[in-house]
């Protein structure tokens, strides 16, 4: 295996572990993980005519581009939400993937007027490998239950489909980097446009950096703009509410403009 996937495979398996309980890891010798040559920059694919292959993305010496190109790639060449699926599925460049059980794509109905954009998969949403599904989910749900939205709902006038920035599961559920943010947003790009939602909403300060690029939930919230050829809303994280229930209030409000703007454009 390749030191530098040994790496974070390793690393990955570590972080699952102490997530686990585990408190020590002992070894018969010390090992410096840290060693690790650099490795050689890949050549661009070459065709038989001996030029690079104009389907493929040009090569890049820095890592980060190369991701971002290689992400720009792939998500255009989606044409369906199947195809983008399986798109990030094979993308190889988001570590993330190394530690999580499964990819959280969307869940609802492609088609819906509302889509919700979350920031990342937890515990639940890992295991389940749909987002919104732990106690989050479930305000959500009464949420947006309260406006006539639902999830499972087949009118697309009536029902909702969810997503988030981050596929992967990041370890203890730690914010996304930026860096993992800017790799994954040529796909929610294209997730959006594939969706074709009316209306964008944005449950909280990541996914508000990562589409508005701008932060501070507090002073966002219940705030029109526009993104991605569309009105966003962003809106309280569900699982800020269950810490601060005192913030209902303010995510009621919100989501009676979300009511009101759907009809003003009925």
């Amino acid at each position: 295996m390749d030191q530098e996937l040994d790496y974070h495979a390793l690393r990955a398996a570590l972080e699952w572990q102490v997530e686990l309980g585990a408190t020590e890891a002992i070894g018969d010798v010390p090992v410096d993980r840290t060693a690790i040559p650099a490795s050689a920059p890949k050549a661009a694919p070459v065709a038989a005519s001996g030029t690079p292959d104009a389907a493929d993305p040009p090569q890049v010496s820095d890592p980060a581009q190369q991701a971002l190109s290689d992400a720009r790639s792939a998500s255009a060449r989606s044409e369906t939400l199947t195809a983008l699926r399986e798109a990030l599925a094979a993308y190889p460049h988001c570590e993330l993937r190394k530690g999580a059980r499964n990819l959280v794509f969307g869940d609802g109905q492609p088609g819906a007027r509302v889509m919700i954009l979350g920031e990342a998969p937890g515990r639940d949403e890992d295991r389940e490998g749909r987002p919104f599904v732990g106690r989050a989910g479930q305000m959500l749900d009464r949420m947006f239950g309260a406006i006539g939205l639902d999830r499972s709902d087949p009118d697309p006038a009536k029902a909702l489909y969810i997503t988030n920035v981050l596929p992967w599961r990041p370890p203890q559920n730690r914010d996304p980097r930026p860096d993992e943010i800017a790799m994954m947003m040529p796909f929610v790009q294209r997730h959006v446009a594939l969706a074709d939602p009316d209306i964008l909403v944005l449950m909280g300060n990541i996914s508000c950096q990562a589409v508005l690029g701008r932060k501070g939930i507090t002073r966002l919230r219940g705030q029109w703009t526009e993104a991605m050829d569309r009105p966003v809303l962003p809106m309280f994280h569900p699982a800020f509410l269950l810490r601060q229930p005192a913030q209902k209030r303010a995510a009621w409000a919100d989501l009676l403009s979300l009511q009101a703007k759907l009809r003003g454009m009925s």
